[in-house]
């Protein structure tokens, strides 16, 4: 009887992982496990886990319940007062010390060619895509890389880039009021960029080879006459991009947007919906001041 108890005793402790002390024909009080340390950091690893998962969690009900809110009536509603002039453009240039950093956003030309913006002096490797981009010229069968060099250099050192975002095909000739007169004033300045990004959440679309079709179908023959040192970069971004939209603030889909940049990726001027002679004034006022900046 003896003997079954010390070996029931034993298989309890190894089972708890502590020592269980047997008194008076029963079990008692459990004796803590020799090594406390594993424990605790078990415990915490469980704890953070926790944390992780609650936060996780809070976002996600966060974003269903703001795309809820946010159904296409509502922008069409908005879109009919406004007529996608959710905000005036700025007046002034933005002080580089208070400007934003404009969020980073992955595109394709119609070659496959990929980028990140927003392309900076600072980050060569980082923004252009492998080798593909170092092998562009300007001999490129496509109008929308035919301005991209094998220098990547000269492709980041841009003292100012205009981007221009379009989410819905109704905000095409908003975004042309934008950049035909920002090409017509830096036609011949090398230190500027314009990119046209047309963004699509659609997951379908997005898929890898949905997605080489669709940018093989909207490649088309470059011009035949003399290229400008301004070229107007038409890029296309595939995915889910409402984080990116949370930070530069863009709630209504049917807008165009406009910002522009400086050296060092920071959102300097934007602007909204169809463009005013006076907001385009301010656009290439600003565009200007950039390019004096040192």
């Amino acid at each position: 009887m003896l003997r079954s108890r010390k070996i029931l005793s034993a298989a309890l402790r190894n089972a708890n992982g502590g020592s269980l002390l047997f008194r008076e024909g029963k079990f008692s009080s459990v004796i803590p496990p020799c090594n406390p340390c594993r424990w605790t950091s078990l415990r915490f690893q469980d704890d953070v886990y926790k944390l992780a998962h609650e936060a996780a969690v809070k976002q996600s009900r966060a974003r269903i319940k703001d795309e809820m809110n946010r159904s296409i009536f509502t922008d069409i509603n908005e879109f009919e007062k406004h007529r996608g002039k959710v905000s005036k453009a700025n007046k002034v240039i933005v002080p580089a010390a208070s400007a934003l950093k404009f969020p980073s956003l992955e595109v394709y030309f119609t070659n496959g060619s990929k980028l990140t913006l927003p392309v900076t002096s600072k980050e060569d490797e980082a923004n252009l895509s492998s080798s593909n981009m170092a092998k562009l010229s300007l001999t490129s069968k496509t109008n929308d890389t035919n301005v991209l060099t094998s220098d990547t250099a000269e492709i980041d050192s841009a003292k100012a880039s205009l981007i221009c975002l379009s989410f819905r095909e109704i905000s095409r000739a908003m975004v042309d009021s934008w950049t035909s007169p920002f090409l017509k004033a830096f036609a011949h300045s090398s230190d500027v960029r314009l990119y046209e990004v047309s963004l699509t959440d659609q997951w379908l679309l997005s898929r890898k080879l949905i997605r080489k079709l669709l940018l093989k179908y909207m490649r088309k023959p470059a011009p035949a006459e003399k290229q400008d040192a301004l070229q107007r970069q038409i890029v296309y971004s595939f995915g889910d991009h409402y984080y990116f939209r949370k930070e530069l603030k863009i709630v209504n889909l049917l807008a165009g947007y406009a910002f522009l940049l400086d050296k060092s990726g920071r959102i300097r001027w934007s602007g909204t919906g169809a463009a005013t002679e006076e907001e385009v004034s301010s656009l290439l006022r600003c565009t200007s001041m950039l390019l004096e900046e040192k």
